[in-house]
């Protein structure tokens, strides 16, 4: 639900897995064949995960980061992983970029000019959720483009500031 401002977007889990769902359908409708996946960690590892069992294709996971500061509400300086994670072999052929947004379009950026730097990948397109106005970066499929630009609230989000003694009392209720 976006507030009435336009400024935070509150998802819920079953919209996650709609919108999740509709970008597999979009993929899809673009009859584009691809080999394998790749998700940024975290916010790909979602969606990712989906797409991967839907298509039935390897998931390979790279970890990115760039949200610190205030809860992860502030962003800093972007860090890629040096290695990806892949079941066997090496990323490779036609591959799938996934992540769950396309916020200032930094990290989906640099992360796409670093991958067409390896000459395995023959072919790559990048697929979010959700892409910001604001974002310098426009993926090839995305669900939602956001004019507002909004914050937007992941159902995930609870289990940023719960600890395993807050688990604990939430479970015995």
């Amino acid at each position: 639900m976006l507030t009435d401002d336009g400024k935070h977007l509150y998802v819920s889990w079953d919209e996650y897995h709609l919108l999740t769902e509709r970008l597999a359908l979009k993929v899809h409708a673009s009859g584009w064949e691809f080999d394998q996946i790749l998700c940024l960690a975290r916010g790909g590892m979602r969606p990712g995960d989906v797409l991967s069992r839907v298509f039935d294709k390897p998931l390979g996971i790279m970890s990115t980061s760039s949200y610190r500061a205030e809860a992860g509400t502030i962003q800093g300086r972007l860090d890629m992983a040096k290695y990806i994670t892949l079941p066997k072999g090496e990323l490779a052929g036609r591959v799938l970029l996934v992540d769950d947004l396309a916020d200032s379009g930094v990290t989906l950026k640099a992360v796409v000019e670093r991958l067409r730097g390896l000459p395995s990948i023959t072919e790559l397109r990048s697929a979010v959720i959700w892409t910001k106005s604001v974002s310098t970066y426009t993926p090839d499929y995305y669900v939602e483009m956001l004019a507002t630009s909004p914050w937007i609230h992941q159902p995930f989000e609870e289990y940023d500031n719960l600890r395993p003694d807050g688990l604990a009392k939430k479970l015995s209720v």
